[in-house]
């Protein structure tokens, strides 16, 4: 049997008669009604994905059932029949809602083929909504993992941010989740429906922010060959996510701040303001307050994204949070597989102070899940950093080496350490660095590090 269940409501019977005959011989369920008043005492019990209809009828006309079922039941198709084609009757159907409309006499294949077509936006609604569904479940409140009574007042904050439509800064080291609370608070708020696009500030340069946030016209430079929407544009109606603010250039922050103040952007070469309806939420991994202090970034900007500040802290300052992470990953990587830690292997877990913070402790617990094949997961699968962190004596260098040297001594010791948790894979690593890839290659050529 087909999946969609149809009425048809026409007062002339041969006709209806013979569309019924031909769509049940499709397979199609059929019901027929001889006027739109009979069809609305079985449409709530039926519930019909489709009606087709005859325009002109006796009593309720085709239009009036179709507006009483536009009330009834948003989501069924009408498909509207008529003798008196023409092109205002055409578009007076259409603005009414209906889906399509059949010209008297016409043959099955044409109803069957709007059928087929409306049995394919169905399935492409479902499975929307299907995705929608999960995707809204991966964002739920109960999506950042953590200690009910440790984390209390973070999550009544991400609950007011969720529920209001101010600005929010979020502010936390590397790995600490801003990212994943910044989609929380998007799709549990009055925007959820609308898009969600990030903008990473660390690696737009001076010559492409414009462009990037704002849009271009055709021409406005070198290799601008059409039109071009910009972050701003693509986030209308929505949220857009500008993670690591504090690395936009301090000249270029007044047209962020001009865009935010005004409501409006300018397309790169353009000279019409375009009205935006966006929300922004801000993070950083820096104090942004010392910046502006130092003179590095605008006070007016920083307050205009500091209206609701969130602070993430690190994991070293959560240690409850730990092992509930390291069980919530562990089920999350095993997909049913019992896999377990010693005493002395999951102990060296707790006591870590996890630099990388979330974004480590994840990769960490993939590659131990991966190891574990027997389920078992001993103190010998640790990596000897984890087991027996070794601090850098800074102070036993200070007065015997310039201060260039200490700092380029930590940051090769750092790097290093970062390409042996991700196996040399430099994305990995940079990831948990928290730089981009192009930043680590750099270093790398740098320190010879290979």
């Amino acid at each position: 049997m087909k999946e969609l269940k149809i009425f048809i409501v026409d007062d002339e019977r041969i006709l209806r008669v013979t569309i019924a005959d031909g769509l049940r011989d499709e397979g199609y369920t059929v019901f027929e009604f001889s006027s739109g008043a009979g069809a609305l005492q079985q449409f709530l019990e039926e519930k019909p994905d489709v009606v087709i209809t005859d325009m002109r009828m006796p009593g309720m006309d085709g239009l009036e059932l179709l507006a009483r079922i536009n009330q009834l039941s948003p989501q069924t198709e009408v498909i509207l029949m008529t003798a008196y084609a023409s092109v205002s009757t055409a578009v007076k159907a259409l603005k009414a809602g209906a889906y399509d409309y059949l010209t008297k006499p016409f043959q099955i294949e044409e109803l069957l083929a709007i059928l087929r077509r409306i049995c394919e936006l169905k399935k492409v609604k479902s499975e929307n909504k299907r995705l929608r569904s999960q995707f809204e479940q991966k964002f739920d409140f109960s999506s950042f993992v953590g200690s009910p009574e440790e984390n209390a007042s973070l999550f009544e904050l991400i609950r007011i941010a969720a529920g209001s439509d101010s600005n929010v800064l979020i502010t936390g080291e590397t790995g600490t989740g801003k990212e994943l609370l910044t989609k929380i608070i998007h799709y549990n708020s009055s925007r959820k429906d609308q898009a969600f696009v990030p903008v990473s500030c660390a690696v737009l340069s001076r010559e492409v922010f414009e462009s990037e946030l704002f849009g271009h016209v055709k021409g406005a430079f070198t290799g601008a060959e059409k039109e071009r929407e910009g972050r701003f544009q693509l986030a209308n109606h929505g949220t857009l996510y500008l993670d690591d603010i504090d690395d936009i250039p301090i000249e270029l922050q007044v047209k962020l701040l001009r865009a935010i103040e005004e409501r409006k952007v300018e397309k790169v070469g353009g000279s019409k303001p375009e009205p935006v309806d966006i929300r922004i939420i801000a993070s950083t991994k820096t104090d942004i307050g010392k910046l502006v202090q130092e003179g590095k970034f605008r006070p007016d900007l920083y307050f205009r994204l500091n209206v609701f500040p969130i602070h993430l802290p690190p994991l070293r300052e959560r240690k409850r949070d730990v092992k509930i992470l390291i069980h919530y990953f562990v089920n999350y990587f095993a997909h049913g597989r019992k896999v377990e830690f010693d005493v002395d292997a999951f102990n060296s877990l707790l006591s870590y102070n996890w630099p990388g913070n979330i974004r480590e402790l994840k990769n960490i617990i993939e590659r131990f899940v991966l190891l574990a094949q027997n389920g078992k997961i001993d103190i010998t699968k640790i990596p000897q950093e984890i087991c027996n962190p070794v601090s850098i004596p800074f102070t036993q260098l200070i007065g015997h080496k310039p201060l260039v040297d200490i700092l380029s001594e930590v940051e090769i010791s750092t790097i290093k350490i970062a390409l042996e948790r991700s196996k040399h894979n430099k994305t990995k690593a940079a990831e948990i660095l928290g730089i981009p890839a192009t930043t680590l290659h750099t270093k790398m050529s740098k320190y010879n590090i290979d």
